[in-house]
């Protein structure tokens, strides 16, 4: 720093003030210290000026699978939200959601300097008591049923499944069956309650639903036994990767697409648009979730925001072509 100093002709504090992004120099001072920096081939010690501020400008990231399609984007939106905000992400991924690997995986975050730490949770495991967080680390979690002892950020599973299904039913279906994601994740559960509240609701009757584990491969194992069902019309999909499947096993029964059986998915992941017919489906904003992430632990970090409570990110209705009013007389 001080030979950055010599060369620009400023003193120390106007290099650091220049380095560290402070207001108070002049354009031209500014020029001339950035000029003697890059010739010099000066990097300002990151380490140290975390230890002088008390904070390591990067939020750790934990999450226990990256081969769903929301934990994927949820944390590319997350790290895109923190660069924009001049933060780094550490992602520490977690094999099994346990309360041992959930307190490891803390010390380990530790241990990598972070200032706060975002959990994708998705599985049903800060849902029961048994699963604790660290009191004192700033925790913001996302998909999960914890908001009254944590902070959380979610899509509105509840009221993007109803108008899924207020879409069917307005369409003239009798009953809308459900393809239902995996027993232990929490959005899975949330989209079948609300499925299952929406066809009490408006009186109908409730099939049984069946499940997939998000892939397309087991849409398409629960799809062969939903295209056997000569009373099935219309197709509530727990996510696009399954719908895809279940579009494969309906057009191998020759059951067509909306024409005999409509289908609606969750996500609208970016290839829902070209499948075989165009997928309707609920669009997930997750660049809004991974920024309203960002935004709450930055708050939790400053003191500014509250210690719990949920906030939801509505999932909007977008209509293509996988839907239409039911055969003549079903």
């Amino acid at each position: 720093m001080a030979d950055v100093a010599r060369l620009a002709g400023v003193s120390a504090q106007t290099v650091s003030r220049v380095s560290n992004g402070y207001p108070g120099v002049t354009e031209e001072t500014r020029r001339q210290v950035l000029a003697a920096m890059k010739e010099l081939g000066y990097r300002p010690n990151s380490a140290a000026r975390a230890l002088k501020r008390g904070e390591f400008r990067t939020i750790g990231v934990i999450t226990f699978s990256l081969s769903t399609t929301g934990n994927v984007r949820t944390l590319e939106a997350i790290a895109n939200s923190a660069a924009a905000e001049g933060y780094a992400v550490t992602l520490l991924p977690v094999a099994v959601p346990t309360q041992d690997e959930v307190r490891g995986a803390f010390t380990r975050l530790e241990e990598l300097a972070v200032d706060a730490v975002i959990v994708i949770m998705e599985v049903h495991l800060l849902d029961a008591a048994t699963v604790q967080l660290p009191p004192h680390v700033q925790v913001v979690v996302v998909d999960s049923d914890a908001g009254d002892r944590y902070t959380v950020v979610d899509t509105d599973q509840h009221g993007g499944t109803r108008a899924a299904v207020r879409h069917l039913l307005d369409l003239g279906h009798r009953t809308v069956w459900h393809l239902a994601g995996p027993e232990d994740s929490f959005a899975a559960q949330r989209r079948t309650d609300a499925w299952r509240a929406a066809l009490t609701e408006a009186g109908r009757e409730l099939p049984p639903p069946v499940r997939g584990d998000w892939s397309a491969e087991s849409g398409y194992r629960a799809g062969l036994e939903l295209a056997a069902l000569e009373d099935c019309t219309a197709v509530f999909a727990a996510n696009d990767q399954m719908a895809l499947g279940l579009l494969r096993a309906l057009h191998e029964h020759g059951r067509r697409v909306p024409q005999d059986v409509s289908v609606v998915g969750f996500d609208d992941i970016p290839e829902a648009s070209s499948f075989l017919p165009p997928l309707t489906t609920l669009h997930q904003d997750f660049a809004e979730v991974g920024r309203l992430c960002v935004r709450a632990v930055l708050r939790k970090m400053r003191q500014e925001g509250p210690e719990r409570g949920t906030t939801l990110v509505p999932a909007r209705l977008v209509l293509r072509e996988s839907t239409a009013p039911p055969p003549a007389g079903r």
